[in-house]
């Protein structure tokens, strides 16, 4: 029996598909590109993603989507991830607000996703990897570092981990953003841009 390329990469397709299915069972809402080189995790959400609506919809995912096009990164190349519960059909409209995913569950989810850069937008989602990486944290020196004080890259298991310190909020005020912007910067793709 000959395997092609196209039915090896159906096959990983197909597996990633099932296996994020089943973590939607467990809660996990996630929103774009699967196979993104970049996932940005948000844990604070705003009132149309409380109230049914998609992950990053909002003027937050608009300029992620541009600041990261700026960066070199391919449009396509965009995967958001929240670190708080929701219901597959029901976004968080049917979720306790605020709760956390499960640190187990938010690991095993952006394992699946499997990401070479890992941006925290906010404090929530930033508690969320500092939970479910607990362990591969400790083992760094660095006490800042470890902590995952926004504007460090840290290096956690292979993966370029950035927090930003609530980039949402950070749109409504110029210094707040420029910062944010100066943050991001750190993070250009790996690879050649598209």
């Amino acid at each position: 029996m000959v395997v092609t390329s196209h039915d090896r990469t159906q096959a990983i397709v197909d597996a990633t598909k099932q296996e994020l299915e089943g973590l939607a069972r467990r809660g996990v809402v996630a929103m774009g590109n699967a196979f993104s080189s970049i996932v940005m995790v948000k844990g604070i959400l705003n009132d149309g993603e409380r109230g049914g609506g998609t992950l990053l919809a909002g003027a937050d995912g608009a300029a992620l989507r541009a600041a990261l096009e700026r960066l070199g990164y391919a449009p396509e190349d965009f995967c958001g991830l929240a670190a708080v519960a929701g219901a597959a059909e029901e976004g968080f409209a049917a979720a306790d607000e605020g709760e956390l995913l499960p640190a187990p569950v938010f690991r095993e989810a952006l394992e699946a996703l499997d990401p070479e850069a890992v941006v925290l937008l906010d404090d929530v989602a930033t508690h969320a990897m500092r939970e479910a990486y607990a362990d591969a944290l400790a083992a760094i020196e660095d006490f800042n570092a470890a902590m995952l004080e926004p504007g460090l890259v840290v290096p956690v298991l292979g993966r370029r981990v950035l927090a930003l310190d609530g980039f949402e909020a950070a749109l409504a005020d110029p210094r707040a953003k420029q910062r944010a912007w100066a943050y991001l910067k750190q993070l250009p793709p790996l690879g050649a841009p598209y």
